[in-house]
Formats: structure tokens, sequence, C-alpha cells
């Protein structure tokens, strides 16, 4: 079975099941989990920041961020694909009483500076306070690039705002631009990154910042019900998600360059190749193409993709040459 819906179908590697079953454990609500301290501290050092939380998820950790940069009233900018805006069940306004204010994104997934900027609030008491901006890196697989982070930075700093980061794939970013993780998140006051996608632990995500943020947002976790006792077990694997799988990724961002390349020769399929720059493919399905029918035939075949206007494939641990050709195949065979 080849499953190109997302890189969160990843299955934990044998030293991840390993490790989580010898794994020391004790109650992190308390702060006396070795594990998860070990974690938290080894993803602070790593990134550059004194202090990290481990969380059950991205959108947990996402909106531990929001909260705790806004108060009630405030808003943060962000984009309008942004996975914090529109695929996190509006967490921030719903639980945080925090206004979001999207922005269009531009074609490589960033936000026009000078639309950041018109979109700050002035101190009246008509408006929400303007408290945050919130990118994300890789948005649809693009990387943003170093030069605009800094330029975004610099903005935030100008305008006396936080500026945060959703890193649900960060680690991608940073082998791409063959970069460490932190030289990336150093232009940010707070970074989330999520283990259980390409790094492929089973569960979790951490949250970074400097040490009143993540006090803020450890408070907040517990309201949430984000305390999970015995989370050693989750934290051992997601220890190995860092320290083993970032480098591996680059496999995926090959095998998603090679089935890109392979969709090229389908005509009833565009891809724009400037947009695959990790391990992720788009696109966009001729109008006559039955995609249900096509999602279908592939599942019949043991290969699981997303049907919808745009197909979106994503290459990950479990994915090798052989699922990308076998991909291809059944898409051809089906078309001819």
């Amino acid at each position: 079975m080849f499953d190109f819906r997302s890189d969160t179908v990843t299955q934990p590697t044998p030293a991840m099941r390993q490790a989580m079953a010898n794994a020391v454990v004790g109650d992190d609500v308390y702060g006396d989990d070795p594990s998860v301290n070990r974690l938290e501290a080894l993803a602070a050092e790593m990134l550059g920041f004194d202090a990290a939380i481990f969380t059950s998820s991205g959108t947990q950790a996402n909106l531990l961020a929001l909260m705790g940069h806004c108060e009630r009233g405030d808003e943060y900018i962000c984009g309008q694909q942004a996975h914090n805006y529109k695929y996190e069940g509006g967490g921030a306004a719903v639980l945080g009483s925090v206004q979001p204010q999207p922005l269009a994104n531009q074609a490589d997934g960033s936000l026009e500076l000078a639309a950041i900027k018109g979109a700050i609030k002035p101190d009246d008491h008509h408006f929400a306070k303007t408290r945050l901006i919130s990118l994300e890196n890789t948005i649809g697989g693009v990387v943003l690039p170093q030069s605009y982070l800094a330029e975004a930075q610099t903005l935030a700093f100008d305008h006396r705002l936080k500026i945060h980061l959703d890193g649900a794939r960060l680690a991608n970013a940073a082998v791409a631009q063959q970069c460490d993780m932190a030289q990336i998140a150093q232009y940010f006051d707070s970074v989330s990154v999520c283990l259980s996608k390409g790094l492929c632990a089973p569960v979790g995500s951490l949250l970074l910042g400097d040490e009143a943020l993540i006090a803020k947002a450890r408070r907040w976790r517990k309201v949430l019900g984000g305390g999970m006792r015995q989370a050693g077990i989750l934290a051992a694997a997601g220890e190995l998600a860092l320290t083993t799988q970032v480098a591996r990724l680059q496999e995926d961002h090959q095998h998603a360059t090679y089935l890109a390349e392979q969709l090229q020769s389908i005509d009833e399929l565009s891809i724009d190749m400037t947009l695959v720059q990790t391990n992720m493919v788009f696109a966009k399905p001729a109008a006559s193409l039955d995609i249900q029918g096509l999602v279908k035939r592939l599942a019949e075949q043991g290969v699981i993709i997303s049907g919808g206007s745009q197909l979106r494939f994503v290459t990950h641990k479990d994915i090798d040459a052989n699922g990308v050709d076998k991909l291809v195949q059944g898409i051809k065979a089906f078309l001819s």
C-alpha cells in the first residue's frame, strides 16, 4: 500500500517503537517526565530558543503560540492559506478570542510585506490590537527564502509586533535550503515544529520560544486539556525524529521531484515544477478527468490519493521509487 495523501500517514520506525517501549517516564504535568524534559531541552538547543513545550499536535502548538502572544481582543496577521487560519477550526477566535487578519498568499506562499504593513491597525479603541505576524514554512511545499524572513522580522520589530512561524515542515525547509533549522528559526519569536509528519514520530509537536512564552503556553496547554501525564512514551519517538530523520527528508524531496517529472508526461495533468521544492507535488487535472473514478481505481491497486479540484501528492518515508512508479502507471492505465 502506497499512501500519497499526506506525510502524516508515516509509520514510526522500528527504532522509535523500541525507544517507546523502553522509555523512562514520569508525570509530565508535574514536570517529572525525564523523556519529555530531554526532548524539550534538545529541541530548544537545536533551534536556538530558551525553552520548548511538547504538545499533542501542531494545531495545539500553534494555538498555544497565538494565545501566548495575544490577549482577548487582539489580532494576528496571517495568510489566507495559513494552516492556523484555514485548517485549525478557528481555534484562536473560538478559544482565545483572538481575531485573525488573513491576507492573500503570494504565488510563493509569502505575504506581501506592504500588505502586512497596511493591515496593522492604528492604536485606536475602534480596532483590535495587532500583536503578531504568523508565517508558515513550508507552505504548499514551497520554501520561504531566508531574505524574506529577515525582512519580515525587521517589519515586525519596527512595528513592535511578535512574529511566529508555523514550522510544521520546518525540517523540510531546512533540508531544501541545506541549512540548520536554527538558521530559519532565528527570525522568529516562536516556532512550532511537527514531529509526526515527515519526521515519522507517531504523535506530537513542539512549541519553542522564550521562557515567559513557554510558561504561558504550559498554562494554556493545561486549560485546553493537553496535559498528557506519562508522555515520555511519545517523547522518546520525538527525540529520534529530531536526531535521525531530518537528513533523510532529502530522499522524500528526490522522490517528489521524480514524481513531478513523470507526471509531466501526462497531458491531463498540469504541473508547475517551480513549486516542487520539497515533498509535495500539486497537479491541476483537466476538466474531463474523472477524479473520483481515478481515486477508486488507484485504491483497488493499493495506491491511495486524495481527490479534488487540485491533486496533491505527498512523499514520505513509506513512499519509495517503486511507489512513485506504481502511482504514475496507475494513472496512465486509468486514462488509457
